[in-house]
């Protein structure tokens, strides 16, 4: 049944933009066309800019919203470089909207043909309000310039069948012209729901997905009752259909950049073979990757979780781009699954993934070794509509709790929570999906657990505040964090929470010491998330900048930034600038839902220091070493507990010192407001901007006076 119906001129797409979005109201059931300005283009470019000025625009002025209210939107844009084939990681698509966990505005990106498709179908963004009375499918016909709401009455429930059943339904012939997004009963149930974004596997002849998977944006897509988004785009995709200002330029850029990758990539990684799974045993030989809720950064039995090991025959081979012609061709999965749990025990399916931080989270971080177990957790995450870092890190945060005695088997109703424990792991899992038991509460998050824990079963609030892996109310995603200062701003002072698609320092700190001084840590803090934002603004995935070497870089002067690579991007788009008018931006929208301010930037101690006894000892040489070297305390005789006190006031005060030196190069107060002097240098001193800045600072200073 179609329940409101709007037609539109396709139209072409000119130097990478439409100059229109499209906005849907799913409780006016109304669908219109609104334009994009030339201001729109200057100062926020596009993908994760066009987004938040969208969400910006749309909120009321006088309330700050919750994520269920029906003003809050979901925003999905790519960005004027998304699309072009012959550029890798083109196929980007971000999607803004208000936590469930955070209560603030969420960024999540995600690979897949969403994003060009909606583009070259006629939009630079999509916009949707309200709430249906029912569940509903959105068609984007890119093909006929036609948008649909239809009831979704009939259509399963689950991404993976979901997915296939609408590709089949609206691709007819050409089920490689539908890209779908969608989550799954996980997402109703919890608030870490995430979004799968599915294309149709030529090879293969299936529909695999990409997730969106940070802060509930799942969630809130199912809220609206939005059971899907489909969009249809049957035309050629070459670089001339993005009309480039430069065509030759973006083509001699690409086909170099295309090259490099191709060298490059089988002496390096091995993307193209192993993904990112290849960075678990790095990880674990330095000390890095999270086991038994961070505790530890590494294990003995690492190694079976290994990329290079494991992965390479659990991989189905051949060319596995996430967008068209992507030379990384890094997004795996595997064939003939056979699934021992749920409620398709005993099927065979195809496994999108898993990544790096689903095999760290799902695995090592619940102190769990088995590949099996991560890729079958792994596939119910998805079609159930999970985030499987929250998943993963906040299901490790109870079985710590439950070790500790914070909680027992009456809380988890009967759930034995001990480390390694596979069958309860998964139990979580499916409770998540069915909305009952334990799992909906572990499904609430890590922040809503230390309220529930200590407010209803009398847990110490500072232990669980210690231990619990979250910051701004979204969970860490899964790198150790204790040795490197660097990081911890990375993962504590990041805007929407602790996700390392900011700043991913931690080798370049821990193990190559290339920023020693406070100085330094604070410059990459600021280079670093301008440089990564501006994959979001264009529509651009950051894997071939960082995870492919180019030749002579070790020489450079500064090899962490990839200049070479640097230099491509720049080549088509001025980098930098464009980040920063965003970045702050961001920032300052943090400040108008009640967050973005200095004490919003803290982090658990565990991503500090030591918390417990069992990790001071277990690496009781690098501490006693600090004490010494860098506190000027002699640990010879102290009990561990001395020492620990001393290393954690040492610590803390080292993570405030870092605080201050960002926000001074950012060009922040020291509450970590952008100040006035800034925005207006960046063009983005709207009056109801400087507002916001005038009065937090007001409330700094009455804050300072008490």
């Amino acid at each position: 049944m179609v329940i409101a119906e709007f037609e539109y001129d396709s139209g072409t797409v000119d130097k990478g933009y439409n100059n229109r979005t499209l906005c849907i109201n799913l409780t006016e059931k109304r669908i219109i066309s609104r334009p994009v300005t030339e201001e729109m283009k200057d100062i926020f470019i596009g993908g994760r800019g066009f987004d938040l000025w969208l969400l910006w625009n749309a909120l009321p002025e006088d309330r700050t919203i919750k994520w269920d209210d029906p003003e809050n939107e979901i925003c999905i844009a790519c960005g004027p470089m998304g699309g072009i084939p012959i550029y890798p990681g083109s196929g980007k698509s971000i999607v803004v909207t208000i936590s469930p966990l955070t209560a603030s505005v969420m960024d999540s990106n995600v690979g897949g043909y969403f994003g060009p498709y909606l583009k070259f179908s006629g939009w630079d963004a999509l916009e949707i309000q309200g709430k249906a009375e029912s569940d509903v499918v959105i068609f984007i016909d890119g093909d006929k310039g036609k948008v649909l709401i239809e009831s979704a009455e009939g259509i399963p429930s689950e991404s993976h069948l979901l997915s296939e059943a609408l590709t089949k339904k609206y691709g007819g012939e050409k089920k490689s012209s539908i890209s779908v997004v969608s989550s799954g009963p996980g997402a109703e149930h919890t608030l870490f729901g995430c979004l799968n974004f599915s294309w149709y596997d030529l090879r293969r002849k299936f529909v695999r997905y990409k997730q969106a998977g940070r802060g509930g944006t799942g969630t809130v897509f199912r809220d609206k009752k939005i059971r899907a988004i489909v969009v249809k785009y049957s035309g050629s995709i070459s670089p001339e259909t993005n009309h480039p200002a430069d065509l030759e330029l973006v083509k001699q850029a690409g086909r170099e950049f295309s090259k490099e990758i191709v060298t490059f990539d089988p002496k390096q990684n091995e993307m193209a073979v192993i993904g990112s799974s290849y960075l678990v045993s790095i990880m674990n030989d330095f000390d890095l990757l999270p086991v038994n809720n961070f505790r530890f950064g590494s294990h003995p039995e690492g190694d079976r979780l290994s990329g290079g090991d494991v992965y390479r025959e659990k991989f189905d081979h051949g060319y596995d781009g996430c967008e068209i012609g992507c030379a990384m061709a890094c997004s795996h999965c595997v064939k003939d699954f056979e699934l021992k749990t749920g409620p398709y025990k005993g099927q065979k399916v195809w496994v999108d993934g898993p990544e790096y931080e689903t095999i760290a989270g799902l695995g090592s971080n619940c102190g769990i070794f088995d590949p099996d177990h991560v890729i079958e957790a792994n596939f119910y995450c998805d079609t159930y509509g999970l985030d499987t870092i929250s998943v993963g890190t906040a299901t490790a945060f109870a079985m710590e709790c439950y070790e500790m005695r914070l909680i027992d088997r009456k809380v988890t109703g009967g759930l034995e929570l001990d480390f390694g424990n596979k069958e309860s792991a998964l139990e979580i899992i499916h409770q998540m999906a069915r909305g009952e038991g334990f799992g909906r509460i572990v499904g609430q998050g890590i922040r809503e657990m230390k309220k529930l824990f200590a407010e209803k079963y009398g847990a110490d609030p500072k232990k669980l505040q210690d231990i619990g892996m979250e910051a701004k109310g979204l969970e860490y995603s899964e790198y150790v964090t204790k040795e490197s200062l660097a990081q911890q701003g990375g993962y504590g002072l990041a805007l929407k929470g602790p996700q390392h698609d900011e700043a991913w320092l931690i080798f370049l700190d821990m193990v190559h010491n290339l920023m020693p001084t406070f100085e330094q840590k604070a410059e990459a803090l600021h280079w670093f998330p301008m440089f990564r934002t501006w994959f979001g603004l264009v529509g651009l995935c950051k894997l071939p900048w960082n995870d492919v070497t180019p030749p002579g870089n070790e020489k450079t002067p500064e090899p962490a930034k990839f200049i070479s690579h640097v230099e491509n991007y720049a080549r088509c788009f001025n980098l930098i600038l464009m980040s920063e008018k965003v970045y702050n931006f961001q920032r300052i929208f943090n400040l108008r839902m009640g967050f973005g301010t200095r004490e919003h930037d803290d982090a658990p101690y565990r991503s500090i220091g030591p918390v417990t006894r069992e990790e001071y000892e277990s690496r009781v040489d690098r501490y006693d070493k600090q004490l010494r070297e860098k506190v000027g305390y002699d640990p010879q005789g102290k009990s561990t507990e001395e020492k620990m006190d001393v290393l954690r006031r040492y610590r803390e005060s080292e993570y405030a010192k870092l605080k201050a030196a960002v926000y001074k190069r950012r060009g922040w107060n020291p509450d970590g407001v952008p100040t006035q002097q800034k925005v207006e240098r960046l063009g983005i001193d709207f009056p109801e901007v400087i507002d916001l800045i005038k009065n937090a600072s007001a409330s700094r200073e009455i804050r300072a006076d008490l």
